[in-house]
């Protein structure tokens, strides 16, 4: 009896996933993926009592890659929403806009390809009529893409311009199959002089975009990979957490080009890598 104290419904589910549940009016929504990443699900809950409102089979995958340790899985990445349309996105498997009246599917892309070697992690970005994704894997696979929300096609592609992984073996090449190049990153909008900027930290290096064409503005080189935290701004100064460091950066009109002289500070120790940090007045906070 004590158990059920303060729970209105319980509702059982089938398949996992990391994703964060979205809310829209009496529903809400989240990924869903088989152990084996073979089937990547979509689901509605009716948030009043948990009545599976949605369990679409979105796609099949006859040979995902293997995600070699138990941390990730295939359905990490978190949907966004909004009034007439569900984003939907398992990474290198497939991005879909969805109708979340109903949950049938209004485009799909299941094209844009990455070896993410540990799964799909970074969640999509809408930013006016964009909808912004971040892949980066291993091997050459390390890039932004914005697609046109309305339609799914691409409006701008950016390959990453790190040049120095620090990864290459005596014979030139990665080690460990190209590890120390995948990152999990969303990407965030800061406002610089009254333009948005978009913040993207990827494994070695962290960047700042023109969110419109996805032009380079900066970039600045860091020491971690698996950067899996969302950047943050407040005024002139972003957040940016490399996976091994949290930084502080300042951006301004004069934050150009390769970036060594615009960190305020770094914190090396005992900084989380994986859970989100939050921005409350003048503290930081981990956990």
């Amino acid at each position: 009896e004590s158990a059920k104290k303060g729970v209105a419904w319980k509702t059982p589910i089938e398949d996992e996933g990391h994703s964060t549940p979205v809310i829209g009016g009496d529903k809400f929504c989240f990924t869903a993926s088989t152990t084996d990443g073979k089937k990547n699900y979509l689901y509605g809950i009716d948030r009043n009592d948990g009545k599976i409102v949605h369990h679409k089979l979105m796609w099949e995958n006859p040979e995902p890659e293997p995600l070699g340790n138990p941390i990730n899985n295939y359905a990490a990445p978190s949907c966004v929403l909004e009034a007439d349309a569900l984003y939907v996105h398992f990474g290198t498997y497939g991005t879909a806009r969805v109708n979340p009246a109903n949950g049938e599917i209004v485009w799909q892309r299941r094209d844009i390809k990455c070896r993410h070697f540990r799964g799909p992690g970074a969640s999509p970005l809408l930013f006016e009529n964009l909808l912004i994704l971040s892949f980066d894997g291993i091997e050459n696979d390390q890039f932004t893409v914005a697609l046109d929300k309305a339609t799914g096609k691409d409006v701008w592609r950016n390959k990453r311009s790190t040049t120095d992984y620090g990864d290459l073996d005596k014979e030139g090449k990665p080690t460990r199959e190209g590890d120390m190049r995948k990152a999990f990153d969303t990407p965030s909008i800061m406002m610089v002089n009254g333009k948005p900027q978009l913040l993207s930290a990827a494994s070695r290096a962290a960047f700042g975009y023109d969110p419109f064409t996805g032009k380079e503005i900066w970039t600045f080189a860091h020491m971690g990979y698996n950067a899996a935290v969302r950047p943050m701004s407040k005024g002139d100064i972003a957040y940016i957490n490399g996976g091994k460091e949290l930084m502080a950066i300042k951006v301004d009109a004069s934050t150009t080009g390769k970036v060594t002289d615009k960190i305020l500070w770094t914190r090396d120790k005992h900084n989380a890598g994986f859970s989100s940090t939050v921005l409350i007045g003048d503290h930081i906070y981990q956990a």
